[in-house]
């Protein structure tokens, strides 16, 4: 017979395994997407976005690494699906820089050169020709 304490235990076991596979999804794909917020416009390969908040993701996480997609941060537009360079994350970048910016002539905006997805090992040059 179930008494009202065994149904508590059970509905707060269930609450925190629910809570626990949710925040292992979220770590899991901390390393595949990110949102990025740039102050000014910037560049990438054939695309120039204005100041403002993007989704920086993995395209494929589990089968190629090196293709990256950039979106609005309500994914309704895909500004950019682009094959990169797989590079080391240096050692002694600041644990929150999540990006690095080329050098540009003026009043063009600058190149982003490489994205540090956080949490991950590795990074992504995108490629300009």
């Amino acid at each position: 017979m179930m008494t009202f304490k065994n149904v508590l235990a059970v509905c707060g076991a269930s609450a925190l395994v629910l809570t626990l596979a949710t925040s292992g999804q979220a770590l899991g794909t901390g390393a595949n997407t990110n949102y990025l917020t740039f102050s000014g416009p910037v560049a990438l390969p054939g695309v120039e976005l204005t100041a403002g908040t993007y989704i920086f993701e993995r395209a494929l996480p589990d089968s190629s690494l090196n293709l990256v997609r950039v979106l609005s941060p309500d994914r309704g537009h895909v500004y950019l699906t682009a094959f990169t360079r797989i590079v080391k994350r240096p050692d002694d970048l600041r644990p929150g820089q999540v990006a690095s910016l080329g050098e540009s002539a003026r009043g063009v905006p600058p190149p982003v050169r490489v994205w540090y997805p956080v949490g991950g090992s590795i990074a992504h040059e995108f490629i300009y020709r």
